[in-house]
């Protein structure tokens, strides 16, 4: 792994950061307090971790559970402090991170809930996710379709260890962040477009949407959850 970024920079990113948060929810006349930072870790050591958590990061994702495990031990358990898995989740590796990460942003198969569900059946707990949704329809892509969501999420209502807590998507890629817009906003529709008296275990709260740079859009555009890495961490080695 190699970070290259000092790091006292990165308390000053952090700021940076959460004040364009702060900023964009007051263009649209959101409670800034209602957007969460989740600060991506993907190929940041554990000692530029800290340094983010003691500028006020309080929620770390991550992309790979090999990668995690050391650090969530280096971390060690801290009061306020959660890690959320936002990379892809093979079946296999399911067990080890359920329980492990506060909420799994990346549940892209009815088959990928199945297992979730099994296996936290067996912990005897009740594991949190978003549905991630292929919101450019590109071939690249793994999730649901924003017209297969609504049939999806009839089935994993009665899947009794899952909470579904709301969507999560990464637009295609553009040239200026503006050209992610009409994807947040469509994520956005579908959450609203989704929420029904008959679902009894799903929520529509979050839309896990916006990265380092195009995340002041995703608030604009409704966000709950932004996740950020390179604005945080600078250029990283993969």
């Amino acid at each position: 792994m190699a970070d290259v970024i000092q790091s006292d920079v990165i308390a000053r990113n952090v700021r940076t950061v959460l004040d364009n948060i702060r900023r964009a929810a007051q263009r649209v006349s959101r409670q800034p307090e209602t957007i969460r930072l989740l600060a991506a870790t993907k190929s940041v050591s554990a000692d530029r971790i800290l340094e983010a958590i003691q500028a006020g990061v309080r929620i770390l994702g991550e992309n790979r559970l090999q990668e995690a495990l050391p650090k969530i031990d280096a971390v060690g358990p801290r009061e306020g402090l959660s890690w959320h898995f936002i990379g892809r989740l093979q079946r296999r590796k399911v067990k080890a991170v359920v329980g492990l990460f506060g909420l799994i942003h990346s549940v892209d198969s009815l088959e990928l809930a199945a297992e979730i569900d099994r296996r936290a059946g067996e912990a005897g707990l009740r594991q949190a996710v978003l549905l991630e949704v292929n919101i450019g329809g590109e071939a690249s892509k793994t999730g649901f379709t924003p017209a297969g969501v609504a049939d999806a999420l009839a089935v994993i209502d009665r899947m009794p260890n899952l909470g579904v807590k709301g969507l999560m998507a990464i637009p295609p890629p553009t040239a200026e962040a503006e050209g992610a817009r009409p994807y947040f906003r469509r994520l956005r529709e579908l959450a609203r477009s989704l929420a029904s008296p008959t679902l009894h275990r799903v929520r529509l709260e979050e839309l896990s949407m916006g990265m380092s740079q195009d995340y002041e859009i995703a608030v604009e555009e409704g966000a709950t959850l932004v996740r950020v890495g390179s604005a945080i961490f600078g250029a990283r080695d993969d």
